[in-house]
């Protein structure tokens, strides 16, 4: 079962960009999709968005449609999600998941991950 260790999160102004990373290891990368989620002060956690094994497509929650965009590095074994024009409703607590499988599917529901990290924290300031 691979592990997922996230970084890069961190304090950042409104209109600023942060990205994250999620180092995989003890698992073979490449047979697993990805996905991005948060849960912000007060809230449930939510989807924010997916990449499928191959890297080959993405989704993203519409909330973060045209500023966030998912990718991953197979060599690296560590998927990325880079942050553009923040806002404060970004601020939560993020995690990557992952979920092994031998479609080529993104998947954007928390209960369809067995793997998680520990989260690493975004605080965007106005």
């Amino acid at each position: 079962q691979v592990q997922l260790v996230e970084s890069g999160g961190g304090l950042a102004q409104a209109g600023g960009s942060l990205r994250l990373s999620c180092a995989a290891s003890g698992g073979t990368f490449s047979s697993y999709a990805m996905g991005w989620f948060r849960r912000p002060p007060g809230k449930e956690r939510e989807f924010v968005a997916a990449i499928t094994r191959s890297g080959g497509a993405t989704y993203y929650a519409d909330s973060v449609k045209g500023r966030f965009t998912a990718s991953r590095d197979t060599i690296k074994s560590t998927a990325y999600l880079q942050m553009n024009s923040l806002r404060p409703e970004d601020t939560a607590v993020y995690y990557c998941a992952a979920r092994q499988t031998t479609s080529n599917n993104y998947y954007t529901s928390t209960g369809l991950y067995p793997v998680w990290g520990q989260g690493t924290q975004v605080t965007v300031s106005s």
